[in-house]
């Protein structure tokens, strides 16, 4: 079974891109982070330095996917915490939190086929299974949290296959840049969701 290590970690998607906007699929399309992202990723930094006050350490290092939109954010959070406390914490790229591949449907229109290749096995040419981004994904969060704890600044689709290793409901979407703390708890996870925008629709 493809299971996550039940130890806390944090969890911050990228902040919004021109293609978030647009509602295509992005996937291994480097695409980097619009304005309102970067906005985004400000105030996501700004939002986690806070939780660094009277000496709390709520996790002590970072690891982000290394396509820009997600290691572009986890950047604004490592300066954010620096500046605030004084504190750089280690801040790493690992492949295994890379979005996952959509193959040919890349720069095309999320559509009807996005749950088929969630629950049914469906894999676009050239595209990763939804089975293979879980294993990855999840190995790559056992990686992270055997060193400490960590804050992952990844994906939506990706964050999806944590899901499914943590045995919750698979397809959710959750907003750009928005920080989340994940704890183990009887037999299942907590999700704790911080919403430091204003509200929007996830994209």
């Amino acid at each position: 079974m493809t299971s996550i290590t039940p130890r806390p970690y944090w969890y911050l998607r990228h902040g919004q891109t021109d293609w978030n906007l647009k509602g295509l699929a992005q996937g291994h399309t480097d695409i980097p982070l619009n304005a309102t992202g970067l906005a985004q990723a400000e105030r996501a930094g700004a939002f986690l330095a806070t939780l660094f006050d009277d000496g709390k350490r709520p996790f002590d290092h970072i690891v982000a996917s290394p396509l820009a939109r997600a290691f572009t954010t986890a950047e604004y959070a490592q300066k954010a915490i620096f500046e605030r406390h004084g504190i750089t914490l280690p801040l790493s790229a690992d492949p295994g939190f890379k979005e996952v591949c959509f193959g040919i449907l890349e720069g095309k229109e999320m559509g009807n086929w996005y749950e088929p290749w969630i629950y049914d096995g469906y894999k676009p040419e050239g595209a990763e299974g939804f089975a293979d981004l879980t294993k990855r994904s999840v190995a790559a969060t056992n990686r992270a949290i055997e060193t400490g704890t960590p804050l992952i600044v990844a994906h939506g689709a990706l964050y999806r296959g944590l899901r499914a290793g943590m045995g919750l409901d698979i397809n959710v979407r959750i907003p750009n840049a928005t920080p989340m703390h994940i704890t183990p708890t009887d037999n299942t996870w907590d999700v704790t969701v911080f919403p430091v925008h204003e509200a929007t629709t996830p994209t």
